[in-house]
């Protein structure tokens, strides 16, 4: 049976591949760096689900939390995160070769970036990735900070075995350039996961991570629980900061420049292990009570629960 995907030809490909992009030229996206590269496998194993797919290393959102710079360590060495994206050109050939000898699984995308993340509006990979694995029935688990995946939900309409997820840590507009300057506005994500709502997909939402005295405080959990209420999702997540690779440094830098007298609460609560541990089962209590208080009992699910229980 052939996939109704339409592929990039080997021929197509080959003129493009390993091509820089000046982005100089580009408006909005001056300093960041583009790579067309080709990639040897992209339907991968994961902790998070069965499998994952990524069309991109590296993420033009630029989240000053992001753990996914452990996935260019090597490849980037030293390069701000999001100030370059390696654009895997040949996703979806290689997707379509591998979904024909892999035993089907739940597939998250995206781990390591943002499926949607702005080059996907010219070169729709996620896109071709998505009518590759709805067509060999792979259940699909997807979370994104842009509503540009609102053009696929047409590919996503009452599907069974999808679930459309949503990351919003803030409705802060001004908190939320500033942690997640290349991600949509946190209204327009809401709208977004509504937009899913009503097309017949099962829809969650990703607080996380929260950031302690900022975006986990009871002034910004409160509308935004409230928001999720009204959109209507089946569930959503919480999640704590985690001093991954360069996450700290990130944040620090962040810190710094915007809240300095929090530097110090930051680091005990991410590398003292009673008070991080003190910290997250507060914020599990905190938000499943606030959660109740909203309507949305029994919605919450937990990131980091089992890490407690060591």
């Amino acid at each position: 049976m052939r996939c109704k995907a339409q592929l990039e030809s080997a021929a197509q490909r080959k003129t493009r591949a390993h091509h820089q992009i000046d982005m100089s030229q580009i408006t909005g996206f001056s300093d960041v760096r583009i790579a067309e590269v080709e990639c040897k496998s992209v339907l991968n194993k994961s902790a998070l689900a069965d499998y994952t797919v990524n069309c991109y290393a590296g993420c033009e959102h630029g989240c000053c939390y992001c753990y996914a710079r452990f996935a260019t360590r090597f490849s980037h060495p030293g390069e701000p995160w999001g100030n370059f994206v390696d654009v895997k050109v040949n996703a979806p050939q290689i997707l379509a070769r591998e979904v024909r000898r892999k035993r089907i699984g739940t597939v998250f995308i995206s781990s390591v970036c943002d499926g949607w993340q702005p080059w996907e509006a010219s070169y729709r990979l996620t896109r071709q990735c998505l009518e590759i694995l709805l067509h060999y029935g792979y259940p699909l688990t997807i979370l994104t900070k842009s509503t540009l995946a609102g053009r696929d939900l047409d590919l996503l309409s009452s599907k069974v075995g999808v679930d459309f997820g949503v990351t919003i840590t803030t409705l802060d507009e001004e908190l939320c350039r500033l942690i997640e300057p290349g991600g949509s506005p946190p209204i327009e994500r809401l709208a977004l996961l509504e937009e899913a709502r009503m097309r017949g997909v099962r829809t969650y939402a990703f607080l996380g991570p929260l950031l302690p005295y900022l975006s986990d405080i009871e002034g910004s959990l409160v509308p935004l629980l409230k928001a999720l209420k009204d959109v209507g999702v089946d569930y959503f997540y919480i999640d704590r900061l985690n001093p991954r690779f360069g996450v700290w440094a990130s944040v620090k830098n962040l810190l710094q420049e915007h809240f300095p007298h929090l530097i110090g609460e930051y680091r005990k609560i991410l590398f003292d292990e009673r008070v991080r541990r003190e910290y997250s089962q507060q914020i599990i209590s905190a938000v499943n009570l606030l959660a109740k208080k909203q309507g949305l009992d029994g919605k919450m699910r937990l990131c980091f629960w089992a890490l407690l229980q060591i």
